[in-house]
């Protein structure tokens, strides 16, 4: 049975016991600070079993793609070297959201494997909580498992996703690969051995574990299970190893061929194939190699890989090409590893070329650290060096340490990991933490989609994070009305302002935001008192928030055109919409040209000028997707969603929340005011729209105006003027730089007769008008290729900048070396220098003290003869 077959399966079987087939959400958890990747099939439910989240069904199955290569869950060293650990897997889940609980979860466990799977009940062992008696039970008393298949644990069967939120007890369902291989079962000695093996977890989600350790009970009971597909496919095709499955056996095979390897069990072929599915997977879901977070770990797994591909004996580029043989395999289950397999293959290969130069880098740093090296062992802060600062893996710097007859120093490199380790723990930004916003009861009715004004009741205040009755005068705090037209910050757009007015009371609102199913206002009390149950006008600012519309949907229609002018592989990676400007970050691997941002900006104005009617409908999410509306990266969305639509033929069609104008023409204008990098493979775009385009273009104008007036010409003329006046610089530039080199080329006769002898040394201490730094050293040396023997020191003043060249000919280095020259010349004039023996250079600020400085050369001279 293939493993697309067995996927589908599960998900049919859950479907006909009620179960709604839920996509599988991003690697990137939407709106979840505390998770690296998605690990977990229960990821996207998180806030449903915590009860801040409701779904039209409350009974769920997926496939759920999940990546476990940092953070508290962490496989990536074990991948490739045991036959179950891997960075990408898929969850196999089916979900209860308060509805059914143990019973139920355990037939439909049981049922499956052993009616639709036909796994024979003799094969299977059963485990659950020591505290468990209901679910042993269930399992003992009315699905008939044998007792001598059965056992209680205890740390074991009790599941939590972090160090708090949603867990419980569990109960496993383990498979016996039979008495030939090695083990024992759960709970006994050699449990970790391969012969028992767990292929599905059924967690009864029944407490919410706060920060102190203290379970509280969720509001309803519910259920998450997870089984591996990769694991249950090797139960069902009669194989041991993960990696002997159908999915993986085609990415073994093109792995072998990719990097020339004869070895078809080569444990680094492992890596490879596993490795190319979550680096593909990592970046279709809009990740990007780069040094910090994600992007950290994404580099890490691709660098991995490269490794091993080296120690395969591929030095040449790689990885990329098995883009194409992964597509080939899950491209049917997951559609956007065909239609992003260009841009992945992209993203790869610019890795792959910076790792080979990361290589070469490496290895001159490494030959440097040898050729210094006292004794035959390579420290472990020089491999740590080579492998934290330059990327270089410590394995290759063994490999070279050998050939070269060393070793290295694993021990210390371990010590420095290890410290580097602490470090990464202490500064890390997901920690996992539920609990840290406060609770918020009751659920706001937006209406600013349609009012900006509008009759609220107070239903909720609270003062320096405490539920209070009432906020007086001057007192800031938090208001929760029953309903509002204030938007609050989400998917980019800003907060609304403005005021709650009531009876002499006015409240200032500075920000709106969202928490759980309320919208919370952010202000203070201006005159008179706010009380729960008070009834307010509560009204927009309405100038800022025209101002946030016009920017929002400015960037709706900017995202279409980038789409246009620079491909579909365009994505959006974060934006921000406030009433000044807007930002917008997206996926794409090189600059934009003068003539590409022209041509974006063209298209929105043009959309802009048709002032066609911004189309807003509530859809279903699958039937939205279906008709081609765009979700935005990181989004969170609900079973039922807002689509619009903007610009002639549907130009612009997302899925979006946010506050817009009715027409394109009410945006007026569009101007892009900066593009320019933010990590690699991200751009960013800043713009402006309505009165603040018109600002930029009127203050681009007036410039254009002064520097017309500074050149003397027309305004419409300029471009050409400034033209003319740089190449006529660059010119003079050129001149200059001529009469330097004659300088210094004609000041090696002129010097020749300021040489003084000391004791049998010629000595030359000079200033040398009109010259620069370069012109000194040219001037050195040419003076001692005249001289032959010559210990001298220029010096160039321009402002109040003093340059100084030291030089001494070989034959003097030793008595006299230049760098101990210039620093004695340095220190005299207030400044610092340095050098070689026979080439220095420094200089200082003190420009009256220069010519006793230069003077007092031919004592310096003198005290080093004595």
């Amino acid at each position: 049975m293939k493993s697309a077959d067995i996927r589908q399966a599960f998900l049919d079987y859950f479907t006909r016991q009620g179960h709604t087939v839920v996509p599988s959400s991003s690697l990137v958890p939407a709106n979840d600070p505390t998770l690296l990747f998605t690990n977990a099939g229960m990821n996207q439910f998180k806030d449903v079993f915590l009860g801040r989240d409701k779904r039209a069904y409350n009974r769920a199955a997926s496939s759920q793609r999940c990546v476990r290569a940092g953070g508290k869950h962490n496989d990536l060293e074990n991948v490739g070297y045991t036959a179950r650990h891997h960075t990408f897997f898929e969850m196999l889940g089916n979900f209860s959201f308060g509805d059914y609980f143990k019973r139920e979860a355990i037939r439909f466990a049981w049922e499956f494997l052993t009616v639709e799977m036909k796994l024979p009940a003799e094969r299977l062992w059963v485990t659950v909580h020591v505290s468990d008696d209901e679910a042993a039970d269930i399992w003992l008393k009315e699905m008939g498992v044998s007792a001598e298949r059965f056992s209680r644990l205890d740390e074991d069967n009790f599941w939590q996703m972090g160090d708090t939120g949603p867990c419980g007890p569990c109960t496993e369902i383990f498979y016996d690969h039979g008495a030939d291989v090695p083990g024992g079962p759960p709970g006994s000695p050699g449990d970790d051995l391969d012969r028992y093996i767990e292929i599905w977890n059924l967690v009864f989600m029944q407490y919410d574990r706060q920060p102190d350790g203290e379970l509280v009970p969720l509001p309803k009971p519910s259920v998450d299970t997870g089984m591996g597909l990769e694991r249950i496919a090797a139960v069902m095709q009669g194989v041991h190893s993960n990696y002997e499955i159908d999915l993986f056996q085609a990415l073994l095979a093109a792995a072998a061929k990719a990097t020339g390897t004869s070895d078809p069990d080569a444990k680094s072929l492992r890596v490879i194939a596993d490795h190319i599915r979550s680096a593909s997977f990592l970046i279709s879901d809009g990740v990007i190699p780069s040094n910090e977070g994600r992007g950290y770990v994404l580099r890490r797994i691709i660098r991995r890989a490269l490794r091993h591909g080296h120690k395969l004996g591929c030095e040449k580029p790689f990885f990329h090409t098995l883009v194409a043989p992964l597509a080939e395999q899950m491209g049917d289950a997951y559609p956007e590893l065909r239609t992003q397999q260009a841009r992945i293959e992209k993203a790869l290969l610019a890795e792959e070329e910076q790792f080979g130069r990361t290589l070469a880098q490496g290895m001159k740093v490494l030959e440097q650290a040898v050729a210094s090296l006292k004794g035959t062992v390579i420290p472990g802060e020089v491999v740590f060096t080579l492998y934290d600062t330059h990327g270089f893996p410590p394995d290759l710097t063994a490999d070279v340490a050998r050939e070269k007859g060393l070793s290295i120093d694993e021990a210390g490199f371990e010590a420095a990991m290890e410290a580097q380790r602490q470090r990464a723990r202490g500064a890390d930004a997901f920690a996992n933490d539920y609990s840290d916003r406060l609770q918020i009861e009751g659920e706001t009715t937006f209406s600013g989609y349609e009012l900006l004004d509008d009759q609220c009741r107070v239903v909720g205040l609270y003062r320096d994070g405490e539920a209070v009755a009432r906020l007086e005068a001057g007192e800031e705090g938090l208001v929760v009305l029953d309903s509002t037209p204030f938007y609050a910050e989400s998917g980019g757009q800003v907060g609304d302002t403005g005021w709650l007015v009531a009876n002499g009371t006015r409240f200032r609102v500075t920000d709106t935001r969202k928490r759980q199913q309320a919208f919370v206002h952010h202000g203070k009390v201006e005159q008179g008192s706010l009380a729960i149950a008070d009834t307010v006008q509560a009204g927009v600012d309405m100038a800022r928030r025209r101002s946030i519309m016009r920017n929002h949907s400015a960037t709706h229609l900017m995202h279409a055109a980038l789409r246009k002018v620079l491909g579909e592989h365009v994505t959006q990676k974060g934006s921000l919409v406030g009433p000044d400007y807007l930002r917008f970050d997206f996926s794409h691997g090189e600059g934009l040209s003068a003539e590409q941002i022209a041509e974006i900006e063209r298209l929105v104005n043009e959309h802009i000028l048709a002032n066609s009617a911004v189309g807003t409908e509530l859809m279903d999410i699958e039937a939205a997707r279906a008709a081609g509306a765009m979700a935005l990266f990181g989004e969170k969305y609900d079973d039922q969603v807002r689509v619009l639509t903007m610009g002639e033929a549907a130009f612009s069609k997302e899925l979006c929340g946010g506050t817009h104008v009715s027409r394109t023409g009410d945006i007026g204008l569009f101007r892009i005011t900066s593009e320019s990098a933010t990590a690699a493979g991200v751009r960013r775009i800043e713009a402006v729209t309505g009165e603040q385009a018109l600002a930029a273009v009127r203050k681009l104008s007036d410039t254009v105006a002064r520097v017309a007036g500074l050149v003397k010409s027309a305004p419409e003329q300029v471009a050409g003027r400034v033209e003319q006046l740089v190449a006529r610089s660059r010119e003079l530039e050129k001149e200059i730089e001529r009469l330097k080199q004659k300088l210094a080329s004609g000041s090696g006769s002129d010097l020749s007769s300021q040489v003084r002898e000391v004791n049998g040394v010629q000595v030359l201490a000079a200033q040398l008008d009109g010259a620069d730094a370069r012109t000194l050293r040219t001037a050195m040396d040419n003076l001692k290729s005249k001289l032959g023997s010559v210990v001298a020191i220029l010096a160039a003043v321009e402002g109040d900048k003093i340059s100084l060249v030291a030089g001494t000919t070989a034959d003097l280095t030793g008595q006299y070396p230049a760098g101990e020259l210039v620093r004695h010349v340095a220190s005299a004039i207030g400044g610092k220098g340095g050098g070689r023996a026979d080439m220095a250079q420094g200089g200082g600020a003190d420009t009256a003290a220069l010519p006793a400085a230069l003077a007092a050369v031919e004592d310096w001279v003198r005290q080093r003869q004595s």
